[in-house]
């Protein structure tokens, strides 16, 4: 079992959303894809809830992007208003108990929306600094810093590796 303890997995899905909410052409199996990357247990996807899900990606964006914790913290309390979550301890499929933020006849938005909601809470309380939007310009791509020391910057280690790399280049043109 992976444990991650910055906001697990909601705050992870969060994540995935705000970065597929970015571009135009996300099909609902991808919606259901992000959510099932993080152990999300989801029936099939319609394209209006994709729609709907997407919508709130954008909003879960705006937490990633904020400049400092007050900001998140208004944010995200603005998300638990609407995903207005009633947690409560389940036990299915084989799993041990474990806590879903819904309960067991939410819809499939309804589910995204507490599941998101709540998981950003928990990161926001405890580590508001590791979420973060990557700096290579032109990627966009929404994360949880989980590194050790919680001052990443970028995605992924390409990322960071091609600015490095256009930052050597041009620092040696330059002499």
């Amino acid at each position: 079992m992976h444990f991650n303890p910055y906001g697990g997995a909601g705050a992870q899905v969060a994540a995935d959303l705000a970065t597929l909410a970015q571009r135009a052409d996300v099909t609902a199996a991808e919606v259901r894809a992000a959510g099932q990357a993080h152990e999300m247990t989801l029936p099939r996807i319609t394209a209006d809830e994709a729609a709907q899900i997407l919508a709130w990606g954008r909003r879960l964006r705006r937490v990633f992007v904020a400049a400092t914790t007050s900001q998140r913290v208004e944010l995200v309390n603005d998300l638990l208003a609407v995903a207005a979550c009633r947690p409560n301890i389940a036990s299915h499929d084989g799993k041990p108990p474990h806590l879903h933020y819904s309960n067991e006849g939410a819809g499939v938005v309804e589910r995204f929306h507490a599941y998101t909601a709540g998981g950003l809470a928990h990161l926001v309380c405890e580590e508001p600094n590791r979420l973060g939007v990557c700096a290579r310009e032109g990627c966009g791509v929404a994360f949880v810093d989980t590194s050790r020391n919680g001052r990443r910057r970028f995605c992924s280690t390409r990322c960071g590796t091609r600015v490095n790399v256009a930052d050597h280049r041009a620092r040696h043109l330059a002499h």
